[in-house]
């Protein structure tokens, strides 16, 4: 799914193209945000747009608003598809520049809309983690950041009083990965705690939760 809403605009053959990103969980939103878009440019040659909704990408949709059958629509639609995204919508706006672009052109003209509005949207997936706090002295403090970095386990968060606590955000696989490190990093002397285990978005950009 997309992290958040986006916009790109290039120019191809003195035609120019406004492409916009938007994360959506209904119908009605993606025909709502279709909707604001063509009013902002109802000047526009074409509004073309794209759009998947559902945990298994079941409603899938576009239209090439009068473009030659094929050459738009299908280009963002595939676009989405390709980066693996449900839940959001694409549209491309066109402004004839005169110069026509055949269907080639076209296709890789509203290919790249897509690509670069969904870029600037950012992308995020939501995977399993589990969630550990630790509580250790503070000696061990600087020795567990340090390893814990080399690892790229993920501190959540830390927090001082007589002791430090630590929450910890691993992949469930590392459970028991990460148990024995801390063991072995604090030669026993911690406390640990499982939480939880919870879906959490996470940024493809960083591969850190947000």
């Amino acid at each position: 799914m997309l992290k958040q809403y986006g916009e790109a605009s290039f120019v191809e053959r003195k035609s120019r193209f406004i492409s916009y990103a938007m994360p959506v969980t209904t119908e009605e939103e993606a025909i709502e945000f279709l909707n604001t878009i063509r009013k902002k440019h109802y000047d526009a040659t074409h509004n073309c747009y794209a759009y998947i909704l559902g945990e298994n990408a079941e409603i899938q949709r576009s239209s090439d608003d009068g473009e030659p059958s094929g050459t738009a629509g299908v280009p963002i639609l595939e676009i989405l598809r390709k980066e693996g995204l449900t839940n959001t919508i694409v549209v491309v706006t066109r402004y004839f520049g005169g110069i026509l672009l055949g269907a080639g052109g076209l296709i890789r003209a509203y290919a790249e809309g897509a690509k670069l509005a969904v870029s600037a949207a950012g992308a995020i997936e939501v995977k399993a983690f589990s969630f550990f706090v630790i509580k250790i002295d503070y000696s061990y403090l600087g020795k567990i950041q340090h390893e814990a970095m080399k690892k790229e386990y993920i501190i959540l968060d830390t927090s001082y009083t007589d002791t430090v606590q630590i929450t910890f955000l691993i992949p469930p696989e590392s459970k028991d990965t990460l148990i024995d490190d801390i063991n072995n990093w604090t030669n026993g002397n911690v406390l640990i705690e499982h939480l939880k285990d919870d879906m959490v978005k996470v940024d493809l950009d960083t591969g850190r939760p947000i």
